[in-house]
């Protein structure tokens, strides 16, 4: 699917409300860069629909605040997978 700036804005837009998702799962989604996502749905969309930009900037603080709690989790996971199959670091 190939949209101009305003339509892929609002597009990314409703899939990251509907699915809470982050803008990495977004870019993965619709095969795009983090950068590209990040811009349209921070900058663009401020401009095209105001209240869709408040519902995604909500969803996207939330992310924001979580990553660490996330980033740890992956790092707790990784080393309870390597000791599991008994792999040193």
């Amino acid at each position: 699917m190939i949209y101009d700036g305003d339509e892929r804005a609002i597009v990314l837009a409703r899939y990251i409300s509907e699915t809470k998702g982050t803008v990495r799962e977004a870019a993965k989604h619709f095969g795009i860069s983090k950068s590209t996502v990040h811009k349209d749905v921070s900058e663009r969309l401020k401009n095209i629909s105001p209240s869709l930009y408040a519902e995604v900037k909500e969803i996207l603080e939330r992310n924001k605040a979580q990553r660490h709690i996330r980033g740890g989790q992956a790092t707790k996971e990784k080393y309870a997978d390597m000791r599991l199959h008994g792999v040193r670091t």
